[in-house]
């Protein structure tokens, strides 16, 4: 192996799907606190988890993504009143999908944060990338296409 060729170091990517009104303000107090999470999680606000379509979390995996993760304002607590409800229940129906056809289990997740748990997304937000670490690559979704 030549000076040029040097192995880089697995990093995995994560998509962060949050909800604008608990887990976004949860991201940013986080920050704020600086309360440290991983780099490699791109979050992405949504004005609430109950609209998290199951295609966003299928076009992730396939654009490249290694683990999804969705967070939410804790059930009772939705700004929609109910989003979180449907959100429960339509990935519970997504993750049996994803098992089904060979995605590891661990490579999705749902989560509920309010805006004063700061330290609680930190700590989410790193075990997560423990996990997708210990998994390695998403090589069952993933788009040859998209692969730089």
């Amino acid at each position: 192996m030549s000076m040029n060729e040097e192995k880089k170091e697995y990093r995995p990517l994560i998509v962060a799907f949050c909800c604008n009104w608990c887990s976004y303000a949860g991201a940013d107090l986080a920050g704020s606190s600086r309360l440290s999470y991983p780099a490699d999680v791109k979050i992405i606000r949504v004005p609430c988890s109950g609209r998290v379509n199951p295609m966003f979390i299928l076009r992730a995996f396939e654009r490249g993504a290694d683990g999804v993760i969705i967070c939410g304002c804790h059930p009772g607590d939705c700004h929609y009143s109910t989003g979180n409800y449907y959100a429960r229940r339509r990935m519970a129906l997504l993750f049996s999908m994803l098992e089904y056809i060979g995605v590891e289990n661990g490579r999705t997740r749902v989560e509920w944060c309010s805006a004063a748990e700061g330290a609680k997304f930190s700590k989410t937000m790193n075990e997560f990338c423990e996990k997708i670490q210990s998994l390695g690559e998403n090589v069952r979704l993933g788009d040859l296409r998209c692969k730089n």
